[in-house]
């Protein structure tokens, strides 16, 4: 009787979690390559198909986010789904998205002149299932107007990105999580010349059903990768007299 219970319970835990947007296989993208990040969400698997927030107070900040933005897409578009960002304001440079694994043809901008027209747009575009996502910036949004996103999300699957630019307003929205992302420093190979990776402090504030945490995270030729810890020096040098 006992063990029945436990089923149903499970069971209806799943369902839940299939219901806010985590799916035990993603068969389109696979493993995102974020390695502790992931591990923060339930099952361990980026949330597809639901809509993540990204706060920026300032704007390297939102610079950071669209880069850290940009290699999510990757995986989600090499299947070769469409992208539409929509902007009352874009500052992003296309051809940057190379850099990340993104063919700026695979990207279609949409440049508005007011934000609601930006939230009407995207929620029209998160009704179309052919997408591999779709990317709205916007200051403001109220909790009404998240869940009409999260309930186009449910039906079409597309995963949708808030991108917001010193909100006013920093109450609960309907997302699945809200991110923050800063610029840190690169750091280059040994032996190479030029600039390193682009390097990031990536912070899940707040992840539903999951566990909030800040993470060092760069992006490679290969990929996200953690930041490797630095051995201080002093002990590099010790280690090599003992070897």
């Amino acid at each position: 009787m006992l063990a029945g219970r436990r089923d149903i319970i499970n069971q209806l835990q799943k369902d839940i979690l299939l219901l806010q947007g985590f799916r035990p296989h993603v068969a389109a993208t696979g493993n995102m390559g974020l390695g502790p990040v992931e591990a923060a969400f339930p099952n361990g698997v980026f949330p597809t198909g639901a809509v993540h927030e990204f706060i920026s107070n300032a704007a390297e900040q939102t610079a950071a986010s669209s880069g850290f933005l940009a290699g999510l897409l990757a995986p989600l578009m090499r299947q070769g789904g469409a992208c539409i960002w929509i902007s009352a304001s874009r500052t992003l440079f296309p051809p940057a998205l190379k850099s990340f694994g993104v063919q700026p043809d695979q990207v279609v901008f949409i440049d508005l002149e007011r934000e609601k027209d930006v939230l009407w747009a995207m929620e029209e575009a998160l009704k179309c299932e052919g997408l591999a996502a779709v990317v709205g910036e916007m200051k403001e949004i109220g909790f009404t107007a998240s869940r009409r996103l999260q309930l186009a999300v449910e039906q079409s699957r597309v995963t949708g990105f808030l991108l917001r630019y010193q909100p006013r307003n920093l109450h609960a929205i309907a997302s699945v999580a809200r991110w923050s992302i800063k610029p840190l420093a690169s750091k280059l190979e040994a032996g190479m010349p030029g600039v390193g990776f682009p390097r990031w402090e990536v912070a899940l504030q707040k992840v539903r059903n999951g566990k909030p945490g800040v993470w060092e995270i760069e992006w490679t030729d290969k990929g996200f990768r953690q930041v490797p810890k630095e051995v201080p020096q002093r002990l590099e040098v010790e280690r090599r007299k003992i070897g």
